[in-house]
């Protein structure tokens, strides 16, 4: 089973009157490319979280996201009002010596100010059993995303497995063109030498001429390449090893090379018709593999 590197997780837990939430979300990316957002107070077990995050995520553009609220009108700062009055001063010093007026609203004047609220230092420091909390809730919106990803990944398993059947139907009906394409090669060949006045020719060299020239068109080993590709994406895909879309990814351009020397050495309409069909599914195939994870 295949899963997707797209995905969201959200997770709330509230402890001493906080509401502490995580957020982590992923995109598709080659490696593992890693952004964490915390409050001051839970630095401390920054490496920590990316290595939870990091291990069990393993590969995306992944970003983390972890704050904290007050619930219940709970707060941990008060107004700092012998600040408040010495910038109410210095304002009605610059108003007289500036001759400007005065503000009509003091109190948003004032506590747009710096510092205009001053914070416990104790209360807002985290604890040990808060960074537990943050923990927790950070593997509880991981495991969120987890579950994200698998739903992605059936989606994305039942679209290849619809475009290789699609592929493996094409590739069947190619049988049906190769006989009417030796003949309508070789009756082009003795054409244009009929049309060649006072000549005459070894029929047995022309025979191995012929053979030699449609053994160079013979498509047989890229048919039964393409075939052991198709079954080995198929198998990729539905096996239990995690990490399977580099190996698809892979395994995709090996569908495309033989599905390109098909073309070349078609030469002849209607199998032309059937390569551009296939490479049509195969290039939805790869812009597709490119999120799994």
């Amino acid at each position: 089973m295949i899963l997707s590197m797209t995905g969201f997780g959200k997770a709330v837990q509230v402890f001493n009157n906080k509401k502490i939430t995580a957020e982590v979300k992923s995109l598709n990316s080659k490696q593992l490319d890693f952004g964490v957002r915390l409050s001051q107070n839970h630095r401390e077990i920054e490496m920590e979280l990316r290595n939870l995050v990091s291990k069990a995520l393993m590969r995306g553009k992944i970003d983390l996201f972890v704050y904290c609220e007050p619930i219940d009108g709970a707060t941990s700062g008060t107004i700092n009002i012998p600040m408040l009055k010495q910038y109410k001063l210095q304002i009605e010093e610059m108003a007289h010596e500036l001759n400007l007026p005065q503000p009509d609203d003091w109190y948003a004047t004032l506590l747009r100010m710096p510092d205009a609220l001053k914070t416990d230092a104790k209360a807002t420091e985290a604890d040990d059993e808060e960074l537990k909390a943050v923990r927790e809730v950070v593997a509880q919106a991981t495991r969120q995303l987890i579950e994200f990803r698998s739903q992605e990944g059936k989606r994305l398993e039942s679209f290849f497995e619809e475009k290789i059947a699609a592929i493996q139907a094409l590739l069947d009906e190619v049988p049906r063109y190769e006989e009417p394409r030796t003949l309508k090669i070789k009756g082009r060949i003795l054409d244009a030498l009929s049309k060649i006045k006072e000549m005459d020719y070894d029929k047995n060299r022309f025979e191995q001429e012929l053979i030699y020239y449609i053994e160079k068109l013979d498509i047989t080993e890229e048919k039964i390449r393409l075939q052991n590709h198709l079954n080995y994406f198929l198998e990729t895909m539905r096996s239990d090893e995690p990490g399977q879309g580099k190996k698809l990814g892979f395994i995709s351009q090996e569908i495309g090379r033989e599905v390109n020397t098909m073309g070349s050495k078609a030469n002849q309409a209607d199998l032309q018709n059937l390569v551009v069909r296939m490479k049509d599914h195969l290039e939805q195939i790869k812009e597709q593999v490119l999120n799994v994870l």
